[in-house]
């Protein structure tokens, strides 16, 4: 079996008895985590070996039945966000969740949840496509759902719940509709027999509108903000910093299979990119809530991986498919340490009292640096980075985007870039009020009360920042990523 194939089958194989281990012991969580943590070892050995066979051989497939698996560099990016982002939410999610009931559940979660999205973007066909993206619906729910105790994560969960089911039942639709026109579900077959027509138009629509839905397309975006406030933080960083990007995958796979019954997707993507960038921000400047303005701050970064790839598409240059996918690592960087170190902040303020879960708000950050520098070093390094401020990963990334676009000499694309770069200025008038709270000299009671953090959550915000700065001053060090992804995109898309 292919190496990569290992890399879906060991989390999804170690799911339940990583569940059972934590049912049979005392204390659950300890024991589901540590059982969990040797799985995703494995699983990062397979992704190594996964990316030796791809630089020697090109693309692997690996068929079982009606199951089609093929690892191309957009899957082998995925895979290696999603590897990252999930190991250090795991080591994280220890002392964060220490005391609360239903660990093992969280961590068995947390494993299904990484296999189906590293299945996901190595789906081969349609139908199975559709099959990766409802199992991870269904494992993101449970993991939103965690605090289903109380009564604000509860409608969080019942609203992502709702949303992806209709989602995934307009995908379904539109699987429905490209087998009944093409007699096959292949995408690399659809693509060959695929002739325009408006069945296949409705297809698309179809599939933009369900996959929209986990990708937080403008208007289809109402509930991010609930389940990413809601979840625990460590989830929450998964959701920004890899759920929604694995929705634009299967965005992205989908819409490849119809590329020839229409030039207009590279178009649509550029309007959904200037939709997102403009109601994220819009949106985000109004919010006191620390992780409810993180969470509208992700449809601005989706519109900025949108006119990337839109570009790309418009033009069929790589450059831009390079900028949006190097975009979409940086985002998962940059946004899971910035919930990560508000994790630690509500941890340390909050939930060490008693198991408070009351939101934090900018005024609650009040003087964090006095207490906590590393914490406050660390939120500052992501959200100036998401602002794109140079010499961080956000700024290097926007900048492809920018520079594919005006290599266009298109006018009306170069204005959507000036639009673009307005956007990330704007921005900043709600990242730096966070920056500004840490570090003034008066510190807010919670801050003066707090307790101290534990190592295994310091850890993750120190790798991550590390990761922030070394990309930034160094952005060829995810070439090897960005690069054979960006080329996959656009050959699917027959550029």
């Amino acid at each position: 079996m292919d190496a990569f194939v290992w890399m879906i089958a060991l989390p999804l194989a170690a799911t339940p008895a990583v569940y059972l281990a934590g049912r049979a012991t005392k204390p659950r969580g300890v024991i589901a985590r540590r059982a969990a943590l040797p799985v995703l070892l494995a699983t990062w050995i397979a992704f190594a070996l996964a990316v030796a066979d791809f630089r020697a051989d090109g693309v692997a497939s690996y068929s079982l039945g009606t199951i089609v698996l093929r690892c191309d560099g957009l899957s082998l990016l995925l895979a290696a966000l999603t590897l990252a982002l999930g190991t250090l939410v795991l080591i994280y999610s220890g002392p964060y969740l220490r005391g609360e009931p239903g660990q093992e559940k969280y961590y068995a979660s947390l494993l299904a949840l990484l296999g189906v999205m590293i299945g996901l973007g190595c789906a081969g066909d349609l139908f199975n496509l559709w099959v990766w993206f409802e199992a991870m619906a269904v494992s993101s729910f449970l993991l939103v759902m965690f605090y289903h105790e109380q009564g604000d994560a509860l409608e969080a969960g019942l609203k992502y719940l709702a949303q992806s089911a209709v989602g995934s039942a307009l995908v379904l639709f539109g699987v429905a509709l490209v087998l009944a026109q093409t007699g096959t579900l292949d995408l690399t077959a659809i693509q060959a027999a695929a002739v325009p027509s408006e069945t296949l138009l409705a297809a698309g629509a179809l599939f933009v509108i369900g996959f929209g839905v986990k990708v937080a397309l403008v208007p289809l975006h109402t509930w991010l903000p609930d389940a990413h406030s809601q979840a625990p933080s460590g989830i929450s960083a998964m959701l920004s910093g890899v759920v929604i990007e694995a929705g634009l995958v299967a965005l992205l796979r989908a819409l490849a299979a119809l590329a020839g019954i229409s030039t207009a997707w590279g178009d649509l993507l550029m309007v959904f990119g200037a939709l997102n960038m403009a109601a994220g921000n819009l949106l985000a400047l109004r919010q006191t809530q620390v992780k409810r303005l993180l969470a509208y701050s992700s449809l601005s970064h989706v519109g900025y991986m949108l006119v990337g790839l839109g570009i790309a598409l418009h033009v069929h240059d790589v450059t831009g498919a390079e900028g949006g996918l190097f975009h979409l690592l940086n985002h998962g960087l940059m946004k899971g340490l910035a919930f990560l170190a508000v994790g630690a902040l509500m941890y340390a303020l909050h939930l060490t009292s008693g198991h408070d879960h009351r939101p934090l708000t900018i005024a609650d950050l009040s003087g964090a640096a006095g207490r906590y520098p590393l914490v406050a070093l660390a939120l500052s390094i992501a959200v100036l980075g998401l602002g794109g401020l140079p010499p961080l990963a956000g700024f290097m990334s926007k900048w492809q985007i920018f520079v594919a676009g005006f290599q266009t000499r298109d006018g009306w694309i170069e204005a959507l870039v000036i639009f673009a770069a307005l956007n990330s200025v704007l921005s900043l008038a709600y990242y730096a009020p966070l920056v500004n709270a840490v570090y003034r000299r008066e510190q807010s009671a919670g801050v003066q009360a707090g307790r101290a953090l534990p190592l295994a959550m310091t850890v993750p915000l120190v790798v991550l920042g590390l990761a922030v700065i070394v990309v930034g001053v160094w952005p060829g060090t995810l070439r090897w990523l960005a690069e054979p992804a960006g080329r996959a995109l656009l050959a699917a898309f027959g550029g």
